[in-house]
């Protein structure tokens, strides 16, 4: 009884350092906030696919907090910043990073960017039931198989220090292979999936003058699908059902280094160099506490069991992920002392 109750006492005191010391007397529902709704609940507005888990998340919030009500609206993770800057969500959950026009317009009411949370990983594959995550395509008569995050920028943009990558012999492919080019092909430089890829991981560079541009990710697939020299950088896509043909390249973070794909393990281990995140937006003054519910609610998403509920997630069509050890300590780390 004595261990029992030692060990009990000891998880309770974490538990409780972790929640910042906050009471579940401390964690009142806001009396007036522009995020309720007519009928006092808490509006969460964002991404449609995390509906399930925010409404799995939300009843585990009430469990541990009674009193509390909250309002899920799955709207597209475009809605989620937008809802955020107006006032109208008390969280915005993302399945993927968000856009720059939406955090230009966040910055612009309020002079800094939100704070983001990152749950989980936002989807594995390839599978028959869902989406692959964003990935680099050949097609199946191509020999490649992996590239470097940095091979992978000479190829589809222009202008990087170590020089363009034109010719599929710059990549090690022989013979015949070598002086041919690279056809690039990829979604349009919009705002959108490729922008955003081409600022955050690329540098800003501008595309090549040989990435070919098309609408959807469907096109993009069939494209590669049909060139046995063509590669393809794109996002979320059922790829068994699009162009099963096709052939994923694995992807190492630096030169010289092991190369992975988007399965469930390797993305699970945080070890894909394109996942995505599952994020959690709020509207957070620097140097100013979180209001508690706002912090508790993202420790939650934190905890062991937030992060079980992001497990649960894992074979459903959208294929979500929990963070792995080290990104799930980052993450905690973010919290402490807001």
């Amino acid at each position: 009884m004595i261990v029992s109750y030692t060990r009990t006492t000891a998880l309770a005191l974490v538990a409780a350092a972790w929640l910042g010391g906050a009471s579940a007397a401390d964690l009142r529902p806001p009396a007036q906030a522009s995020y309720l709704t007519a009928e006092g609940a808490i509006a969460i507005i964002g991404n449609d696919g995390m509906q399930p888990l925010m409404e799995q998340l939300d009843a585990l919030f009430i469990k541990q907090h009674p009193g509390f009500r909250f309002a899920v609206r799955g709207e597209g993770s475009s809605v989620g910043i937008p809802a955020l800057t107006a006032g109208a969500t008390a969280i915005a959950p993302l399945s993927r990073e968000a856009w720059l026009g939406d955090i230009h317009g966040f910055e612009q009411v309020f002079g800094r960017k939100p704070l983001d949370i990152r749950i989980g990983y936002s989807g594995w594959g390839p599978r028959d039931t869902g989406k692959t995550p964003p990935a680099v395509y050949v097609n199946p008569d191509n020999p490649l198989q992996k590239l470097s995050m940095e091979q992978l920028a000479r190829i589809v943009t222009a202008g990087q220090p170590e020089g363009d990558i034109n010719t599929w012999g710059q990549v090690g492919l022989p013979s015949e292979w070598a002086k041919r080019r690279i056809h690039v092909y990829g979604l349009r430089d919009d705002g959108g999936f490729a922008t955003n890829q081409r600022i955050d991981r690329f540098g800003g560079l501008p595309f090549s003058v040989h990435y070919e541009a098309l609408d959807t990710v469907a096109e993009v697939l069939k494209a590669v699908a049909g060139d046995s020299h063509g590669i393809a950088l794109t996002g979320w896509a059922n790829t068994e059902k699009l162009a099963p043909g096709l052939r994923l390249v694995a992807l190492s973070r630096e030169p010289g280094t092991a190369a992975h794909g988007p399965s469930r393990d390797e993305v699970g281990r945080g070890e894909y160099p394109l996942s995505a995140y599952l994020h959690l937006y709020v509207n957070a003054e620097p140097g100013e506490p979180l209001e508690p519910f706002i912090k508790a609610y993202l420790q939650l998403a934190l905890s062991d069991e937030g992060q079980a509920l992001v497990k649960a997630q894992i074979d459903t069509s959208q294929g979500y992920v929990p963070l792995s050890a080290e990104e799930l300590a980052r993450e905690r780390k973010k919290l402490e002392g807001l």
